[in-house]
């Protein structure tokens, strides 16, 4: 065994593990059991479940483990605590989803576990080869999901895509992550910072940073980089859909902030401008190529893309109250987004697609609830008090004021003006256009715990954010590099 790895180690790898033997369980279960799509999603949901659990319990700690390559401390936990619970809500909404497209659960819920599991990774790597392995467990996983509707060919052309491109940009990290390697002479993010403390910018650094924004900013589809999102998000199954949105951007944003703050806060100066830039054009193109829209799926992977314009302000801020923003809005983004996803798997029925705006018409006299979900979802998104996305926003701008980016704020302010349009478009077309013919809509018990947990998170967060900022701000002060930035990190 390496120096430093211990038998005790396993013991703080408990949530892994036990998520690691639930995806295997799945398909055995799937193989075995008489009531297939029951046991198989008891079986996914009790793993993340306990997997939960084991986070919980070892939220207080604040220690590294397998030789240095994973944290266990209070920012990992938060963020792993989220990536559970946005695979939970997928799981139920994919149940009605699977039976309407005539999929076995077994390999899904097998492919929603294993990429939950490098999500997890990605939040406590402190390595960059741990990073690196954690974001491909999930990518790869995702590759598959796109393409799980064999028969679709949107799904295999979404598919292809993002293999395609995700495979460019993951050449694109590996060099910058290899030139950081090659001027510090360590991979890991406390050795890479000990190593530049002091020292002065290069070309051979920029070039590093240049290479490794551009991988990142394809996992969280900022501008320029965000061409993928859209065909993926509308080829791909619906639940899968909500899930990319959702936990693979705040997988990547929890391995972006180890990076810049433990790895490279000497080099605050540079990275800032090349996230203020990718922040202001992303919320922009985001929001205006969502304007245009028809398609609902597409829709939302503009707004997407806007959305990680929103929470790169924080980044750019990179004070200790710019990181809890962040942190705080993927939380209320996962109730608000994945809300709106799961009434679209609802829509699908075995006569209706469910994914244009035209299949939304006269849901509010159809199912009301539904209806009155979605105009939650959709106030939340368009950052409308009281609900938790307009706190996330206000946390976000007010901190980047703080900091000095006033003008940032006033982009991020504007773009969130453009936002209502679309999103009070599809208000419209719920309450006040004529119904639409297709089969009835049901809402199952599965998407109806899904909708609930997604309404009462959109709503409470609102009423009452504190419980989630102050737990956001214990976990932010458990990121090593969090304070130094604070200084360091000025316009």
């Amino acid at each position: 065994m390496p120096a430093g790895f211990t038998a005790a180690d396993f013991y703080y790898l408990l949530p892994e593990i036990l998520l690691t033997a639930g995806a295997l369980l799945v398909l055995v279960v799937d193989l075995l059991a008489p009531r297939r799509d029951a046991a198989v999603l008891g079986t996914a949901l009790a793993t993340l479940a306990a997997s939960g659990v084991a986070v919980l319990a070892f939220a207080g700690l604040d220690t590294t483990i397998s030789a240095g390559l994973l944290a266990v401390d209070g920012f990992a936990a938060f963020f792993k605590v989220l990536f559970l619970l946005s695979a939970g809500i997928t799981l139920l909404m994919s149940v009605p989803y699977l039976q309407v497209e005539g999929v076995r659960p077994g390999e899904f819920c097998f492919l929603i576990l294993c990429a939950t599991l490098g999500m997890m990774f990605m939040a406590s790597g402190i390595d960059l080869i741990t990073l690196f392995i954690g974001l491909e467990t999930m990518a790869i996983s995702f590759y598959i999901l796109t393409g799980f509707l064999k028969p679709s060919r949107r799904s295999n052309e979404a598919a292809v895509k993002y293999f395609l491109l995700g495979a460019f940009s993951l050449g694109l990290l590996l060099y910058g992550m290899s030139l950081f390697y090659g001027v510090t002479g360590t991979t890991s993010l406390a050795g890479i910072a000990d190593a530049l403390a002091g020292s002065e910018g290069s070309l051979l650094l920029s070039l590093a940073l240049i290479l490794l924004g551009a991988g990142m900013g394809f996992k969280i589809a900022a501008v320029p980089f965000h061409m993928w999102a859209p065909d993926v998000y509308e080829g791909a199954p619906t639940p899968v859909t909500a899930f990319l949105s959702v936990g693979s951007k705040a997988a990547s944003f929890a391995m972006l902030l180890r990076i810049l703050l433990d790895g490279i806060p000497g080099l605050a100066a540079d990275w800032q401008v090349f996230f203020w830039a990718l922040a202001a054009v992303s919320m922009t193109v985001g929001n205006i190529a969502a304007i245009t829209q028809s398609n609902i799926k597409r829709m939302l992977a503009y707004s997407s893309i806007a959305h990680a314009g929103y929470v790169l302000i924080g980044v750019v801020a990179a004070s200790d109250r710019g990181v809890t923003a962040t942190m705080v809005y993927l939380w209320v983004y996962l109730f608000m987004q994945l809300g709106a996803f799961a009434i679209l798997s609802m829509l699908r029925r075995k006569d209706v697609v469910g994914d244009e705006l035209k299949d939304l018409s006269g849901l509010y006299f159809r199912q009301p609830a539904a209806a009155f979900a979605m105009l939650i979802f959709m106030l939340s998104l368009g950052g409308i008090p009281p609900t938790a996305g307009f706190m996330g926003k206000f946390w976000l701008f007010s901190a980047a004021i703080d900091s000095g980016f006033i003008w940032l704020a006033v982009i991020g302010v504007i773009n969130s003006a453009i936002s209502l349009y679309y999103y009070v478009r599809v208000v419209v077309f719920m309450w006040l256009k004529e119904e639409t013919l297709g089969s009835p809509i049901v809402i199952r018990p599965a998407i109806a715990t899904a909708l609930v947990i997604a309404v009462v998170g959109s709503v409470l967060f609102g009423v009452y954010p504190q419980a989630l900022f102050d737990q956001a701000q214990s976990a932010t002060e458990m990121l090593g590099a969090s304070a130094p930035a604070a200084v360091l990190l000025q316009p």
